[in-house]
């Protein structure tokens, strides 16, 4: 996955013990817990995506103790942050962060048998070719029944439903013309072309989107 920059990435800091915070996975931890709860599977193995400084999956872990976390990330300086929080939680569920390149070819073969994948606020942030890579990737990670949870801001029927994210992606787009929103329809139909079916639509906080969908049992 190139590595980007993106505006407002200066809202991540370093504390002390190594650790990132953002704000923004403070804001919408709740949220996508509460989610989570809903439709993820009860136990299993569960592969976060990008999963940024680690303070989601701390949280996802312990919400969800049935599930076995394996929090992903291309950038070291971030897996050593994910490292961090898991030491500091002293979960059991939470494996040692690994690298990986979620729009890169053929790791679903690698990574296969995943009861639950999650990815949070990051389609917006790649290019529509790495989106659709990612997609066909997860879907081929998946056992049967498994659950894909994307989560992020969206633009919906081709339009942006505020002039706040109308200015974030044209925020985004003028420091890399290849990323910015994705329509929400568009990205159902590339799940869809995976072989995942659509479970579910969900209105977030923060004018934010969940789409769950899941690899058919049989």
């Amino acid at each position: 996955m190139p590595v980007r920059s993106v505006p407002g990435a200066a809202s991540v800091s370093e504390p002390k013990g190594g650790k990132l915070f953002a704000p923004s996975a403070e804001r919408n931890s709740s949220a996508i817990c509460d989610l989570l709860a809903d439709v993820a599977p009860s136990q299993g193995r569960a592969l976060e995506l990008a999963s940024g400084t680690g303070q989601h999956v701390i949280e996802y872990a312990a919400r969800l103790p049935g599930l076995h976390w394996q929090p992903t990330e291309v950038d070291a300086a971030r897996r050593a942050s994910i490292q961090a929080y898991a030491d500091e939680a002293g979960l059991p569920n939470i494996a040692p962060p690994f690298a990986l390149d979620a729009t890169a070819p053929g790791w679903g073969a690698d990574h296969a048998g995943q009861n639950l994948i999650v990815l949070v606020n990051l389609l917006h942030l790649i290019s529509r070719d790495e989106a659709r890579n990612l997609i066909q990737e997860a879907a081929a990670a998946f056992a049967p029944g498994g659950r894909f949870v994307v989560y992020g801001p969206f633009m919906r029927g081709g339009d942006f439903i505020s002039e706040g994210d109308r200015a974030f992606h044209a925020a985004i787009t003028a420091n890399d013309p290849e990323t910015g929103y994705k329509d929400d329809a568009e990205v159902i139909r590339w799940l869809q072309t995976a072989g995942l079916d659509l479970v579910q639509a969900m209105e977030m906080p923060a004018n934010n989107l969940a789409l769950v969908t899941e690899r058919p049992a049989i």
